[in-house]
């Protein structure tokens, strides 16, 4: 336990200084322009994405409604970052308040549990596609698909809420926060108090909205797999495939990289490590996400060319 008033070096913080991704000015430069890029091309083919899929009747099915939810969520997520990042670069100015940087951790928690939880809601989608083709229609209703996209959102914030609630308890002795973003467990790290029940917390509802929906997640493609065996034509099995490929793409970039956050010992953690594996799932991730999807699927793409095509912004004569 970890006592600083009892030691007398406790000071209350109003607050944090976030020294970023590198302390090296040439390096920042780089990172500057690089997680710039990155933002902008992940938001613009997210936008892109929901636009594609509201404007196209074709594309008005469960599989996209959560696919458009996803690309949502992913530009919410990133924006919940990486502009107050590039400000603090452009400002030199690299604070933030205490009321801040909670604000920000919340809305990190948030999305980001919301997009954990809305993955496992896809899987199901793809698993009663191919596994009970002729009951989909039924099951996935109107009713259906709107209360698989509300719970992760309602979920992810009642999470969100609790380790915000519980971090306003919390005393620092410092204020520089090695990081680029009020990350919840570094910002646990810094505390003076007793952080037994945020740590107990972190894996207790970490868990719940991490690996209990990689864990069905990859229980529901044990069935679709075995289905897709069983398709009789190669030309069929890739068609299934294809619907199932890219949102595993999607599930093995994301899940990798904050379990390799924060589901391993404290002993293998460094700063730098954690930074990096952060910066995977908070930029590269939400940036890929709109290709893998668009690569891999042919109704998704023709609704992007016809997006962007002259045609799609033409007013009717």
């Amino acid at each position: 336990m970890k006592n600083c008033l009892a030691m007398g070096s406790h000071t209350q913080v109003s607050e944090f200084i976030l020294l970023g991704l590198s302390e090296q000015p040439l390096h920042r430069q780089i990172l500057f322009g690089l997680s710039f890029g990155l933002y902008l091309i992940g938001c613009t083919g997210n936008l892109l994405t929901i636009l594609a899929i509201v404007r196209d009747p074709h594309l008005h099915s469960p599989m996209y409604f959560f696919l458009s939810n996803l690309s949502l969520l992913d530009i919410c997520f990133t924006s919940t970052t990486i502009p107050k990042m590039l400000v603090n670069h452009l400002c030199r100015n690299t604070t933030i308040s205490f009321s801040a940087c909670l604000a920000q951790m919340y809305f990190f928690i948030a999305f980001g549990a919301a997009d954990s939880i809305l993955l496992s809601a896809m899987a199901y989608d793809r698993y009663l596609a191919i596994c009970c083709p002729l009951h989909y229609v039924t099951i996935m209703s109107i009713l259906r698909c709107a209360s698989l996209v509300l719970i992760p959102w309602i979920s992810a914030n009642l999470i969100s809420m609790v380790h915000t609630i519980l971090m306003t308890c919390l005393s620092f002795c410092t204020n520089r926060i090695p990081h680029f973003l009020c990350d919840l467990n570094a910002l646990i790290k810094l505390s003076c108090s007793d952080t037994q029940v945020n740590e107990m917390l972190v894996l207790v509802l970490g868990g719940s909205v991490v690996l209990i929906p990689f864990v069905y997640i990859m229980a529901s493609y044990t069935p679709i797999a075995v289905a897709v065996w069983k398709v009789p034509s190669a030309q069929g099995r890739w068609k299934a495939f294809s619907t199932c490929g890219s949102h595993l793409c999607v599930v093995s970039l994301f899940y990798g990289t904050i379990i390799g956050v924060y589901f391993n010992p404290a002993s293998t953690h460094t700063t730098q490590k954690d930074v990096a594996t952060t910066v995977m799932y908070t930029m590269v991730t939400p940036m890929l996400n709109p290709f893998i999807y668009s690569l891999r699927n042919r109704d998704l793409k023709g609704a992007l060319r016809r997006l962007l095509s002259r045609n799609s912004f033409a007013k009717p004569l």
